[in-house]
């Protein structure tokens, strides 16, 4: 096989294929030139896309020895994808030894950021469906609050009941030998608490019928019994006038 003849008819295809991006770079010892390659949707200076520079040289044997390969003026690119695309390319080569293989090595580096960049572009995109969702269920949590239990009443009851005074007055109380008022006592009933905070557990809201409150504005209550002077004895009720 005439080395040299290979190579140099290969050259002027490549030239006519890549007329305008084909680049040689020197040709001693043997022809070493550039093609850059570049995804469909690359944009210069912008993170869209990718591109890079093939660059190829012959070795004195070509096409039935590899050649050398290097890939430069990398864009977009992550510290591996380089020897990724390198190590593939390695592969083409072995499979094509023994013919020309430029025009096919090139194809193939184009399709494999082809492929690459939408491997990027998906990643990318479900990070922002990832980051997303975090988002909503983080707001939704500000609008949950912390759901109302039988443990997280009775913490908040007794926290409620230290800030009040009542559990020291409670026991000074007892000391004493003095009862609590009703409104005490109701506030110490563990077991009302408890058997009405059974509605949280099983679910059951408690619902209040409104209108059974809408004239109490019209009732006239008597607020005798609340005086101490107030001697049942001594009233008298105007029927009996």
């Amino acid at each position: 096989m005439d080395y040299q003849e290979e190579q140099k008819n290969e050259i002027e295809a490549l030239e006519s294929i890549y007329y305008g991006d084909f680049e040689i770079i020197s040709t001693k010892p043997y022809h070493k030139f550039s093609i850059p390659i570049k995804t469909e949707e690359y944009e210069p200076y912008m993170a869209n896309g990718l591109s890079c520079d093939l660059v190829i040289s012959y070795t004195p044997k070509y096409p039935e020895e590899a050649p050398i390969i290097e890939i430069d003026n990398c864009e977009n690119f992550d510290d591996e994808y380089e020897q990724l695309l390198l190590n593939y390319l390695n592969e083409q080569i072995q499979e094509n030894l023994g013919m020309v293989m430029v025009f096919t090595l090139v194809s193939s580096a184009q399709e494999w950021l082809n492929v690459k960049w939408e491997e990027i572009k998906k990643e990318k995109e479900e990070q922002i469906a990832l980051r997303l969702k975090e988002e909503e269920e983080a707001e939704m949590k500000r609008f949950e609050g912390t759901r109302v239990t039988v443990e997280t009443f009775m913490k908040w009851k007794r926290l409620f009941e230290d800030e009040l005074g009542i559990t020291k007055k409670k026991e000074l109380l007892e000391k004493e030998g003095k009862k609590l008022t009703g409104r005490e006592l109701f506030m110490q009933d563990n077991t009302l608490n408890e058997s009405d905070l059974k509605f949280l557990d099983e679910g059951d809201a408690v619902k209040v019928d409104e209108s059974l409150f809408q004239d109490l504005d019209d009732l006239d209550i008597d607020d005798d019994e609340d005086d101490e002077d107030f001697d049942p004895n001594n009233y008298h009720s105007d029927s009996s006038d």
